[in-house]
């Protein structure tokens, strides 16, 4: 089953002249990781954000996991859908298991095993529980912070991750050490992830298949390789171009 379906789905911003998000068509299989791939203003966050309701899709429907979200309460649709932006969005008085406990809470999880799940939740974002659990976000680094924030939105196992350039506000080392760790953990959970990004190498590397936009349509939805080697049209042509040398195309030789 295909766990987010798009169909015909646009978006118009009040006063704009043109759709934000123009009559996108798109199947994402459950267990893929895909990387939406535009320059700003391109559509790609509009449609993320569509999909667990946080901006309202104007025409065509969205299923995430064999429901139209509009048949859905959309507090309830994000109880069940892991949610992680660039910004963290962590409460600066709350501890860093608190953090994650207010996630806990909002899926109704039981306060006894709050500690279990806490723990076991910091040791798959590769951060040892004694040492973070008690402390405050101001006393963590941002890619410390950033692996809280993506700790707190893999409580309750969700079915589907949406991540929003989580890594854009964080140095280059620590950004390529984040990937490494979500692609891990993409492969030990097997859930769907989707991820939107400006990087080209960020959306070749993580990627099982890639969605390339340009002002509001969606040009391309294929592998990487079949990008490259066989892209859609002069603009995803350009693109590729304009980035051979980046790492991705360095290990694929």
């Amino acid at each position: 089953m295909d766990a987010i379906v798009y169909n015909n789905v646009c978006k118009k911003y009040k006063n704009a002249k043109a759709y934000a998000v123009d009559h996108v068509n798109a199947n994402i299989h459950e267990g893929e990781f895909v990387t939406i791939l535009g320059a700003s203003g391109c559509g790609k966050t509009t449609l993320l954000k569509m999909t667990n309701r946080l901006i309202e899709s104007d025409e065509g429907t969205i299923t995430v996991s064999g429901k139209e979200i509009k048949s859905l309460d959309p507090v309830e649709l994000r109880r069940h859908v892991g949610y992680v932006i660039q910004q963290i969005g962590l409460f600066p008085h709350m501890t860093i298991a608190q953090n994650i406990e207010v996630r806990l809470e909002l899926l109704h999880v039981d306060k006894k095993n709050y500690k279990e799940i806490v723990d076991g939740l910091l040791r798959k974002v590769a951060l040892n529980p004694d040492d973070f659990r008690d402390r405050y976000p101001s006393q963590l680094s941002g890619g410390q912070q950033q692996r809280v924030g993506l700790a707190r939105a893999l409580a309750g196992n969700p079915k589907v991750m949406l991540l929003d350039e989580p890594f854009g506000a964080i140095d280059a080392i620590t950004r390529r050490s984040m990937q490494k760790e979500l692609k891990r953990l993409h492969e030990e959970n097997k859930r769907t992830f989707l991820l939107v990004t400006h990087d080209i190498d960020e959306a070749f590397l993580l990627g099982d298949r890639v969605m390339v936009m340009n002002e509001g349509h969606l040009l391309q939805f294929d592998t990487p390789e079949t990008i490259i080697d066989h892209p859609a049209d002069e603009f995803v042509k350009t693109l590729v171009e304009s980035s051979r040398e980046s790492s991705y195309f360095y290990m694929r030789g």
